[in-house]
């Protein structure tokens, strides 16, 4: 039995290029099916946000009723650690779920990118899907760069966010700031499953891919029980 860290959004916004705070949080797909996939392998999970604040899904991913009831029953959402008190040496396998709201906190929060600095360095699973690869943005090498310039990275496309309705009122597209990190960025067609793995990495691009990043990360995990 391994322990698997989801590292969660705690914005309840995303702030929009005209200072509009547009309502959003995770992505529920996003948490629920790679949830779904680890416990039933057996696996235990853990949630944490920044401050411990209780995560909020994206309303707009709750319309199938029985995926909010299966969120509704996750209790590790409703007593997440507090991220900042988290050491990923205590977890085999580090998983960050998207939703716009990692575009406002994650994307800038110190003591997340310290753990996705130690977790990739760890050589342990990493696994980051759609919009949860902003948090890519705050991780930083000693000299300044990025751990993760160079390696093959999906995630929400630029195209994706044009067909959402979103992207002429970012303050910043997603592809666009990875690629300025040094990634090699790997686009799949739009709102098809497409995931990446490089080494201990596993990068899924929209929520339709939720699934191989979750079949990922446990072919990563039983390789490295061997």
């Amino acid at each position: 039995m391994a322990d698997i860290l989801f590292v969660v959004t705690g914005s309840k916004v995303w702030t929009l290029n005209d200072g509009t705070e547009h309502p959003t949080g995770f992505w529920a797909e996003e948490a629920v099916v790679p949830y779904r996939a680890f416990t039933g392998a057996g696996h235990r999970v853990a949630v944490a946000t920044p401050g411990g604040v209780v995560p909020v899904a994206d309303r707009a991913s709750l319309t199938d009723p029985e995926l909010a009831e299966e969120l509704a029953k996750i209790a590790e959402f409703r007593q997440p650690l507090v991220l900042a008190e988290v050491d990923p040496a205590d977890y085999d396998v580090v998983f960050y779920p998207g939703g716009h709201g990692p575009m406002e906190d994650l994307a800038v929060d110190a003591d997340s990118g310290r753990l996705l600095t130690r977790a990739l360095a760890s050589g342990r699973p990493l696994g980051v899907v759609c919009h949860g690869p902003a948090a890519l943005l705050a991780a930083r090498t000693e000299d300044g760069g990025s751990p993760f310039a160079g390696y093959r990275v999906t995630g929400f496309t630029n195209a994706e966010e044009v067909q959402a309705g979103l992207a002429d009122r970012a303050p910043w597209l997603l592809q666009d700031r990875l690629v300025a990190l040094g990634v090699d960025f790997e686009e799949g067609e739009p709102w098809a499953p497409h995931a990446v793995v490089d080494r201990n990495l596993v990068t899924g691009q929209n929520p339709a891919s939720s699934a191989l990043v979750a079949a990922g990360l446990l072919k990563l995990l039983a390789e490295s029980a061997k």
